[in-house]
């Protein structure tokens, strides 16, 4: 059993989580997959330890629980585990309207995509300082540089904050050999719409916009591992990125509305 060199992904069954997991494996690292379907989890881990002679385990965990990142830190401890790269991954979108989302669902969201990325980083990175040093990557989102939406208007806020907290975690602890890097993808081709219920806007993007899942976690594998700040997978992003950050609002709420029809239409 390898002691060293364990990655852990929240999020792994599916979508960028599972290429992450299975990239990481392609470059030996031992894995802990978490998320909440114990059956797929074991299937995938099955697959991957198969293909690559690495140790992979897995927790079947939801972080909607106020407990989970606690009990996924406690498993990674009882069983020696040393965790160099902790992926923030898990993530989902709310299919009802603000003012129709109850609280609890609204703080759920918050907690798995907000609340969980701040505890699980905070539980690990003392064990990363004395370890020398660790790599932390959040997968947030392009939508944390645009305008707000009319869909999901919890999302972009929160990948925004989810950014400001990778710029802190940088500046506070990059001296120590810990880097946090944070990977904003945009539509990529995962579970993610369907089940977030914005698959019909998803269909109304343009070809030229949509990358698969594969490349998105190659790309955030090798911006993480050089301990990169920020990783926009592809030049069609890069470039969009650099128009949101430097266009006026009012700009980019006309090219928004034309990119993607379902984004700015009023319920």
């Amino acid at each position: 059993m390898h002691m060293k060199n364990y990655a852990l992904i929240t999020g792994a069954s599916s979508g960028i989580g599972l290429e992450i997991a299975k990239n990481l494996a392609g470059k030996g690292y031992n894995l802990i997959l978490t998320a909440r379907r114990k059956e797929l989890l074991e299937s995938l881990a099955k697959e991957i330890t198969d293909k690559n002679s690495i140790h992979v385990d897995l927790i079947s965990m939801d972080l909607s629980k106020y407990e989970a990142p606690e009990e996924i830190f406690e498993f990674c401890q009882s069983k020696n585990y040393q965790v160099d790269l902790l992926v923030n991954n898990a993530g989902y979108g709310i299919k009802t309207s603000f003012h129709n989302t109850s609280i609890e669902d609204e703080e759920n969201f918050i907690r798995v995509l907000g609340t969980s990325v701040v505890m699980l980083t905070k539980l690990f990175i003392p064990n990363m300082i004395k370890n020398g040093g660790g790599k932390i990557m959040i997968v947030s989102s392009v939508a944390s540089f645009a305008a707000p939406s009319a869909i999901q208007p919890l999302y972009g806020p929160i990948k925004t904050f989810m950014n400001r907290f990778s710029d802190s975690i940088n500046i506070n602890y990059k001296h120590k050999g810990i880097t946090s890097t944070s990977v904003c993808p945009g539509f990529t081709v995962t579970g993610f719409h369907t089940a977030s219920g914005v698959q019909e806007q998803m269909d109304r993007v343009p070809k030229f916009m949509v990358f698969s899942a594969e490349r998105i976690a190659k790309e955030a594998v090798d911006a993480t591992l050089a301990g990169k700040s920020l990783c926009v997978p592809t030049k069609t992003y890069k470039f969009l990125v650099f128009m949101l950050k430097n266009l006026p609002q009012s700009v980019l709420r006309l090219i928004g509305t034309g990119l993607a029809p379902g984004r700015y239409d009023r319920n």
